[in-house]
Order: C-alpha cells, then sequence, then structure tokens
C-alpha cells in the first residue's frame, strides 16, 4: 500500500486522485463490515415461533419448549406457534393467519425438518421458506431463520438455508439444531430435545438478539 501511494506523488505534489483515497477506502472498509440487524423488541413487543415439533416442544416436560424458555429470557411474548409433524407446505397455508393475528415484530422461522426426513423435494422446501420469509418482510416483520441439518448421520445444515439468509439479508442460526442432534445428553430421543436441549435452542436465540440489537 506504501508504495502505491509513494507513487500517487509527482513532483512533491499529491495529485487530485490521491485526495480522494481516503474517501474511496472509508468506502469500502463500511462496505467490507456491513452485517445484517435486527430492530430494537420495546418491551411490549410479540416474537412469534413458527414451526414443527422442535417449535412445539416435542420431548420436553412442563415449560420446557424453546419459545417458553426464550420468553423469559429475552422478557418479550413469545408465542409458540409450533405444529409437530407439520411440512413446510401447511407452514405456508398456516402463517397468514398466525401473522394477522398475533401482528408479531419478530418471526423466528423454524421449518423445513419434516420435508428433509419424508425425503421431499428440497427446491420446494427453499420455494415455500421463502414464500414465508416474503409475506413476513412485506408486513415489515423481521425474522431470524434457524437451519436443519441434512438427513445424513452427524450432518451440517442443509445448505437453502444459508442461501436463503443470504438472499433476504436475514440474521440465520447456522448450525444450532446440527449441534445438539449430536449430543445424546440434550436429547429426548432421535429427532427431539429435551428441556437442556430446548434451553439451549433458546439460549443461542437469545444471543442473535442481543447481539443484533433486538434486546
Amino acid at each position: 500500500m506504501r508504495g502505491i501511494i509513494a507513487k500517487l506523488f509527482i513532483n512533491g505534489r499529491r495529485p487530485a486522485l490521491l485526495s480522494a483515497l481516503p474517501l474511496a477506502l472509508l468506502f469500502l472498509l463500511s462496505g467490507c463490515s456491513e452485517q445484517v440487524e435486527l430492530r430494537f423488541l420495546p418491551p411490549d413487543s410479540t416474537i412469534l415461533a413458527f414451526g414443527d415439533s422442535l417449535t412445539q416442544g416435542v420431548g420436553s416436560t412442563g415449560d420446557g419448549d424453546y419459545p417458553h424458555q426464550l420468553q423469559q429470557l429475552s422478557g418479550r411474548k413469545v408465542i409458540n406457534a409450533g405444529i409437530s409433524g407439520e411440512v413446510s407446505a401447511e407452514g405456508l397455508q398456516r402463517l397468514p393467519e398466525l401473522l394477522t393475528q398475533y401482528q408479531p415484530a419478530l418471526l423466528i422461522l423454524l421449518e423445513g425438518g419434516n420435508d428433509i426426513l419424508r425425503n421431499r423435494d428440497k427446491a420446494q422446501l427453499k420455494q415455500n421458506l421463502a414464500q414465508m420469509i416474503e409475506l413476513a418482510q412485506r408486513q415489515n416483520i423481521d425474522v431470524i431463520l434457524v437451519a436443519v441439518p441434512e438427513k445424513k448421520l452427524f450432518s451440517d445444515s442443509a445448505p437453502l438455508y444459508r442461501e436463503l439468509a443470504e438472499e433476504y439479508q436475514l440474521i440465520i442460526e447456522p448450525e444450532i439444531i446440527a449441534e445438539l442432534l449430536r449430543n445424546s445428553q440434550y436429547k429426548s430421543d432421535p429427532i427431539h430435545f429435551n428441556n437442556q436441549g430446548y434451553q439451549q435452542l433458546a439460549i443461542r436465540i437469545n444471543n442473535l438478539l442481543i447481539d443484533h440489537n433486538a434486546l
């Protein structure tokens, strides 16, 4: 960099190009550091936790499901809108009414596990999730996307979730579901968590809210 700048000096004079250089560098650096942020959630805000059995809390006891535990951590009202066994096509049909009913400030979208377990077409899953995201964004609702692993032993999350997060500029929790499924101490059965597992999920999402200025 010093060599390049030195070459811009001619006979001790600083040309106009060099005068503009600091501004250009500042612009480039600010672009590189840009990240997605969430809007602050006032204390009376509502969060809609939407998805299947992992949102409903299958395998938990008492108030061990993650939406309830997230409510305790965040101090915000969290609606548990999980239905066990739901596939994304069904979720797409169900979501509009819930958005109208609760008018949430934030949607936590944890959907697609049943599509993957049942070998449904992943392109269709991605399209269904995209339509849910667009539905929320048209209503000025922030979205956190929680990724689901592929149907393989010790698998990482399906790439389509990161692709959606990039396309729609979303906050994503990319690996917590896969991490918990690899650890038997957090599971109630092969595909569901116990209270401790759901607690870890709630903590991770609450940390996202803090890290991205929602709390």
